[in-house]
């Protein structure tokens, strides 16, 4: 049983219609997958908003209709472009039996010593990874303990991760996630001194020339 629920009704309306459900206080949407036959259902407005907010794209919900329930993920979630309202919802009824791809939120944790001291500063990469997994083993999140990164250069890699026999990850295993890098202004000064002191050593090439003698 998943952790969220979400009553729902068979819909009627279709098309135009749906304009005067939402004005009802409804939300028109769609429960569809491999298995079953799409199922047109409509939600308390409310409810919808909260279960979606809670569970998000990466969380079971159970749709229940009819007297039958349906394991199932939100997979489209149209809203208005200006207020931001629900206008309508997909749902994908999952095969407990079967894997799918699911896009994973990237959270990072903690923060690394270097950057507590100001000597390096964070940059990151993507934002989420695209796992494949049975839906039992769906997480809602992929967390990146950024504690570990205690010196320059350190790097948390998308191979770097691990997660189990049972998931496929659909990333580039060399990608970075997140690295610390020297500050902008540190590095240019140690360029500078670089130059510098290139500078000096022309200059000291140049005088050993000069005080070699006349040339044949």
């Amino acid at each position: 049983m998943a952790e969220f629920r979400l009553a729902a009704e068979v819909r009627q309306a279709r098309g135009k219609a749906n304009r005067r459900l939402r004005g009802a206080g409804f939300v028109p949407g769609t429960v569809y997958g491999p298995s079953i036959n799409p199922i047109s259902v409509q939600f308390p407005y409310r409810a919808v908003e909260v279960t979606l907010m809670n569970a998000g794209g990466t969380n079971l919900i159970d749709i229940e209709v009819n007297g039958d329930s349906f394991p199932t993920l939100a997979r489209e979630v149209q809203r208005d472009v200006v207020r931001g309202d629900i206008l309508h919802v997909d749902f994908l009824a999952v095969d407990q039996t079967q894997r799918i791809s699911v896009e994973v939120p990237i959270v990072m944790e903690g923060e690394s010593p270097v950057v507590t001291a100001r000597e390096g500063i964070l940059i990151t990469g993507r934002s989420s990874l695209t796992l494949e997994v049975f839906p039992s083993d769906i997480r809602d999140r992929i967390q990146i303990d950024l504690s570990r990164l205690t010196e320059l250069g350190a790097e948390v890699l998308v191979g770097d991760l691990t997660f189990g026999e049972n998931v496929t990850v659909h990333n580039d295993p060399n990608e970075m996630l997140a690295k610390i890098v020297q500050p902008a202004a540190a590095r240019a000064e140690d360029e500078l001194d670089e130059l510098e002191g290139d500078g000096e050593l022309d200059e000291a090439d140049a005088e050993e020339t000069e005080d070699g003698g006349e040339e044949e």
